[in-house]
């Protein structure tokens, strides 16, 4: 099952978050105390891994709970459409013997009592179950047998959906690791056990336990597998008794000794391997070694060749391996096909890492969709800008959430949004640092289109960029020349520019070839040359199937008329759609290009080319080709 949207009503800042469309990585964005662990916190007590027990008294908003917390069972704070897929189907039909009437997804709602709601689009599952009852015939004063349905009990179908629910794992604190163990602490510990005069948090144990189970040993038979050979004989005789131990103690010792010392040698080469997949920032060569009572961590890498210990290491570094142990023992084993919930995740991080832990992200939710929290620039994706929402406060100081990534007037929703601009900004940097291919193009949308049509070309295989391709949003054609003077190294260096054929588009053409491009009259690309229709805009670009999802979000209040039926693929998409909405009294918000381009996006990221007009796949390598 697959999370798809989720909303939050009720609980703490939030009164009505809105509903927050979830992909693969849902990265929320916001200032500190906007409400984002809110967010989080609420999902997670859906249907939590562990622990997330409902609290009233905390969950409820303070200005709600005199209320409130009399009629718990009417109140709603979690509410999250999944999507089903064939196996969650036949197993839940199976269970419970219904059919769901071809549905995909299903509505799970959770209210503060602890109970829940199902809803499906076609309304409730229809029994399949039939029994045959014997019925009295008046006339005759005969029995007859009929079939009959019988109906499925409520409680049946919510168990069976609840056995289908991925579960919500929530993470705050990572618990650093220590890089000297004292061993027979540890085996309290992870019983539950206390040591006089230490501290130790809960997710410090957590982060052990993974670390024991990634080495495949536990405490207590590391300690069994180091015994020295004269506490060996001690044990035989008694504490006070000959400690002189015999041969047969004296050989077993040494071969407990050196099958520790392999099985910890293997685990260290294992970790090296795999961490270096995930950490760009060195390449780091990790030793596990058992001495004594104590479980060391060593840390060298290819500049400094001397082993030092963990905690002397950076703090970024220790998070990480913490952090990294954790998901890749946890979301594998314990918790595979949960969903993560990862609360702030990586502040410790030279930014480098952060944009490292994006990368991270992305390839750990091939196993676990990913929902994270962060206020910091490096962690937002911007080739998948459209994965953030952002996060802010109303006027009256409760929580939303939005996927309209644009500024609006609103000052703490201009804070909130602040790391996602940044983001944007950093990656006209990646162009300068790092050699990227920069392509100047007019806004957001148009970006969205650009990078779900690059992803498809290279999939497809139609297309080998050399470097990668960065497509840089203008904010409108009048920013063009300070986004080019930014991301050009040189004067003879100026980057491509897509830029539409309305009229604006046009007029600005005009200005750049009398100025700024003029004897670079070819680094222009005009959309119509390759939509093949005049004023063109890159919408035209797009094959209509992909855009029409958000075309019809635009004007769903509209029962009886629909956009398709006028819609002519001659003229420029966008003009019909502004004398569309005319025509019918819909006010189009600003920016509402960047909801259509976001929808296609997401659409175009699974198609293949013989799914698609291949005219329009022929327009997209013949641009692509234009600046390649």
């Amino acid at each position: 099952m697959i999370l798809k949207k989720y909303k939050v009503e009720n609980f703490r800042s939030v009164l009505d978050s809105g509903w927050i469309d979830c992909d693969n990585v849902t990265t929320l964005v916001g200032i500190n105390e906007a409400g984002k662990s809110n967010l989080l916190l609420a999902l997670w007590k859906l249907n939590p891994a562990r622990e997330g027990k409902i609290d009233i008294l905390h969950d409820m908003p303070v200005s709600k709970l005199s209320t409130y917390r009399k009629t718990p069972k009417d109140i709603k704070f979690i509410t999250a459409e999944f999507e089903l897929d064939d196996e969650s189907i036949k197993n839940i039909e199976t269970e419970v013997e219904c059919s769901l009437q071809g549905d995909k997804s299903v509505t799970v709602a959770r209210l503060y009592d602890g109970s829940y709601i199902f809803e499906f689009p076609s309304g409730n599952p229809v029994s399949k179950k039939i029994e045959k009852v014997t019925k009295e015939v008046e006339e005759d004063e005969e029995s007859i047998e009929e079939d009959v349905i019988v109906p499925y009990k409520d409680a049946d179908l919510e168990n069976a959906i609840l056995a289908e629910l991925p579960s919500f794992v929530y993470y705050s604190n990572y618990g650093n690791l220590s890089s000297k163990i004292y061993l027979p602490n540890v085996i309290k510990w992870l019983k539950g056990q206390t040591v006089d005069g230490i501290d130790i948090n809960e997710e410090q144990v957590r982060t052990l336990r993974v670390l024991f189970e990634f080495v495949k040993l536990d405490p207590k038979e590391i300690l069994e597998l180091g015994k020295d050979p004269k506490e060996m004989a001690m044990l035989r005789n008694g504490r006070n008794g000959e400690n002189q131990p015999t041969a047969e103690e004296i050989r077993k010792a040494e071969n407990d000794k050196e099958e520790r010392s392999i099985l910890l040698q293997s685990a260290s080469g294992d970790l090296t391997k795999r961490f270096k997949e995930w950490w760009k920032q060195g390449e780091y060569k990790f030793r596990f070694e058992a001495d004594g009572d104590y479980f060391r961590i060593w840390v060298s890498d290819s500049v400094r060749t001397d082993e030092v210990a963990l905690e002397l290491r950076s703090t970024g570094l220790q998070w990480f391996i913490s952090f990294y142990l954790i998901f890749l023992v946890e979301s594998q084993e314990r918790h595979k096909g949960a969903i993560l919930l990862l609360d702030e995740a990586g502040l410790t991080l030279h930014p480098l890492a952060q944009k490292d832990l994006a990368i991270f992200f992305d390839n750990l939710s091939k196993g676990n969709q990913i929902i994270n929290t962060t206020h910091s620039p490096f962690i937002v994706d911007t080739s998948n800008i459209d994965k953030c929402r952002v996060v802010y406060m109303d006027k009256d100081g409760y929580t939303v959430a939005s996927s309209n990534l644009r500024q609006g007037s609103d000052a703490l929703n201009e804070k909130s949004i602040y790391a996602v601009h940044a983001a944007l900004g950093l990656s006209v940097s990646d162009v300068l640092l790092q050699g990227c291919q920069a392509i100047v193009v007019e806004g957001p949308s148009d970006q969205f289109y650009l990078n779900a049509i690059k992803g498809f070309l290279i999939r497809e295989k139609l297309i080998a960029p050399e470097q990668e391709i960065v497509f840089v949003p203008s904010g409108g054609v009048k920013g063009v020349p300070g986004v080019v003077s930014m991301i050009s190294s040189k004067a003879d260096d100026i980057p491509y520019l897509i830029i539409d054929s309305d009229k604006s588009g046009e007029d600005a053409k005009k200005r750049l070839l009398s100025g700024l491009y003029k004897g670079f009259e070819d680094r222009i690309l005009d959309v119509k040359d390759y939509a093949e229709i005049e004023k063109s805009e890159v919408e035209d670009l797009i094959p209509f199937a992909l855009i029409k999802k958000g075309i019809d979000r635009l004007f769903n209040s509209l029962d009886e008329i629909d956009f398709e039926d006028n819609y002519s693929k001659d003229t420029p998409v966008v003009a019909q759609i502004e004398t569309f909405a005319e025509a019918n009294g819909i006010e189009l918000e600003k920016g509402w290009k960047v909801g259509i381009s976001m929808a296609a996006k997401a659409q175009l990221k699974n198609k293949k080319a013989d799914s698609l007009p291949q005219d329009y796949v022929e327009k997209w390598t013949k641009l692509f080709n234009a600046f390649l």
